[in-house]
């Protein structure tokens, strides 16, 4: 198989989900053996940083690279819909320092990219090929990923955040199953209870239900949620289910999109290995501080 490139530039406009800065970023052609790369802009032509694992730098609720002083922040829906549509290089040019979160899943990039197909470039795809097993285990959490040589790539995702709400959701994807359609469109999403605190921790910002979903656990009084929604500036915190439940701009697009979102931040961690895996992919429980170790690991045991 042939390396991929886009046809061309795209533009995207939007907000960043923790920084709530507004951004203009393009994503348009790189040359054969490019990978993905993103260049900072605003801080010159040579601010650049390689989508690679060991440029992580933060994985608290999103996965930010940095090198010398170029960093960019939530990066994972953007490589996971490269990833998903056989995109092997792309060069990514923004102004500020976190990518847009959009609606978001990566369905605008999907939207975006697909209808115009990709560039065969001249030079063989790359395989990623592990010389054995890669196991990545968190012992508080429970959390795990278990990466196994295979000829073609799988990936079986189990999430329990132990909540009465999303229950257990399995969910799984390899390339007979249509990206664009089941994994792109899914939304990131957060606990309602889980807002004051990161809020005060001065993230997601930008965060809101144009661009994501909020579980809510437990039933919540009247009071407090328009409390809240005072406090953080988000009227629609006032209308959250009286008895628990999703706060979905238009509803769930699927019984499980939380565990298929899951699946698609899995596919962008995993593509900071530098390439397209050849392995089966069993993630417990994953999170973006243990997809990007998993990434580092897989990058010390390739054929």
């Amino acid at each position: 198989m042939k390396q991929r490139t886009l046809t061309r530039e795209y533009r995207f406009e939007g907000k960043g989900l923790h920084t709530g800065k507004t951004v203009h970023m393009t994503v348009g052609p790189a040359p054969e053996n490019t990978g993905v790369r993103f260049l900072r802009t605003d801080l010159g032509e040579d601010a650049c940083v390689d989508a690679r694992a060991e440029n992580v730098s933060r994985t608290a609720r999103s996965t930010m690279l940095s090198c010398g002083q170029a960093s960019v922040r939530t990066i994972e829906h953007l490589l996971s819909a490269l990833t998903g549509l056989g995109i092997d290089n792309a060069l990514v040019r923004l102004d500020g320092p976190e990518a847009p979160i959009l609606d978001g899943s990566a369905a605008p990039y999907v939207d975006a990219f697909a209808p115009d197909g990709a560039v065969e470039q001249d030079a063989e795809r790359k395989w990623l090929e592990l010389s054995g097993e890669v196991l990545v285990e968190d012992k508080k959490s429970g959390a795990y990923l278990r990466i196994t040589p295979a000829e073609e790539p799988s990936f079986d995702v189990t999430v329990d955040f132990n909540s009465r709400v999303l229950g257990v959701q399995r969910v799984h994807w390899d390339p007979s199953v249509d990206y664009a359609t089941q994994v792109g469109p899914c939304r990131t999403f957060c606990f309602f209870h889980e807002i004051k605190r990161l809020a005060m921790l001065g993230m997601i910002k930008g965060g809101d239900l144009e661009n994501a979903v909020v579980v809510v656990e437990k039933p919540v009084p009247a009071w407090r949620s328009r409390l809240l929604a005072w406090l953080f500036r988000l009227p629609e915190l006032a209308q959250m289910p009286a008895d628990g439940g999703y706060m979905a701009r238009g509803g769930l697009r699927f019984p499980d999109e939380c565990g298929r979102h899951k699946l698609l931040d899995v596919l962008g961690d995993l593509r900071l290995c530098g390439g397209f895996l050849k392995a089966r992919v069993e993630a417990f429980k994953p999170g973006h501080r243990i997809n990007t170790l998993t990434a580092k690991e897989i990058s010390k045991n390739l054929r």
